[in-house]
């Protein structure tokens, strides 16, 4: 039973961390949906082409300032390894 318990603090404690990874997904997806859209509505091929680009673009942008915490610079990693000594 511990273990299990153990599992489920786990899910409940990276719970944001699944909610952001679903948010990128549904970002980078947005091509797709945009493409799919468009192709049901009966839009040319450069439209809908047009449309995907620009969508992933602005998907790049958010993702961007999603994950930016995570980059790191190297001049920055040099930085904190001198902090923490």
């Amino acid at each position: 039973m511990s273990y299990v318990k153990k599992e489920i603090r786990y899910i409940r404690d990276s719970f944001s961390q699944i909610l952001k990874a679903f948010i990128i997904f549904i970002l980078f997806s947005s091509g797709l949906f945009v493409a799919l859209l468009l192709r049901s509505i009966g839009t040319n091929g450069t439209i809908i082409s047009f449309a995907s680009i620009i969508s992933e673009i602005i998907t790049l942008i958010l993702c961007y300032f999603l994950l930016k915490k995570y980059i790191v610079i190297p001049e920055e990693k040099e930085k904190i390894k001198g902090k923490i000594k």
